[in-house]
């Protein structure tokens, strides 16, 4: 599902956001996460997942076999490219859960393509190592069950060592703290206290960030 507008403000290139839905979910469903409405002159493009070894659609976590939704994401940027006027600069990825994860590869395999990446519920896979510093933002429950919270800590940490942005860090509310304000890869943090969930206010979070970091900050 693709949200555009038809003309570029004066001519320029607009934001693009990659949202990807949790395992099981689809497009549809996650559309009203309302990342289009929170940001109404970026392109939004709610994916759909493909049907996955257990039979429900969800997304590749490690890079690997015929890296499927790796060339998926390569083929829709390629199509988007011709359909819009994208700027290059502000190309984004967010996703929940299982979407997250996928996030979190992207940032590992596409670090070139994305300004910055929002993560939500999700950890590193087992072999994803990101090496390039990029903006991150991780929105992560202290009673999620279904992606351990200690499992979401441990990817916050290694972003934290491959941003290298210090021991500096602001509060951005309740819960909410950055890491290395100041540098070119801030690492953003939301903890709140519910479990597997995307709460309330977290698109507005993340459209906040995206906004803050692009390539050329």
């Amino acid at each position: 599902i693709v949200y555009a507008q038809v003309e570029s403000p004066g001519g320029e290139g607009l934001p693009l956001v990659l949202s990807f839905h949790g395992y099981g979910d689809n497009m549809h469903n996650f559309q009203h996460t309302d990342v289009h409405v929170a940001w109404p002159d970026a392109i939004v493009v709610y994916f759909q997942g493909l049907k996955t070894q257990r039979g429900l659609p969800g997304w590749q976590v490690e890079s690997g076999g015929d890296n499927r939704d790796l060339k998926f994401v390569d083929k829709a940027l390629a199509s988007l490219r011709e359909s819009y006027n994208i700027d290059d600069d502000r190309i984004y990825a967010t996703g929940f859960s299982n979407g997250g994860m996928f996030t979190y590869l992207l940032w590992a395999e596409r670090p070139n393509v994305f300004a910055a990446y929002a993560p939500v519920a999700a950890r590193l896979g087992p072999s994803v190592q990101p090496e390039q510093p990029k903006p991150l933002f991780h929105v992560a429950g202290k009673r999620d069950q279904v992606v351990h919270f200690s499992d979401q800590e441990t990817a916050i940490e290694v972003a934290i060592e491959i941003n290298a942005v210090g021991n500096a860090r602001t509060r951005c509310g309740e819960g909410c703290t950055v890491y290395g304000p100041s540098t070119p890869a801030p690492v953003m943090t939301w903890i709140h206290a519910a479990a597997h969930v995307y709460p309330h206010g977290t698109t507005e979070k993340i459209v906040s960030f995206f906004r803050d970091n692009s390539r050329t900050r």
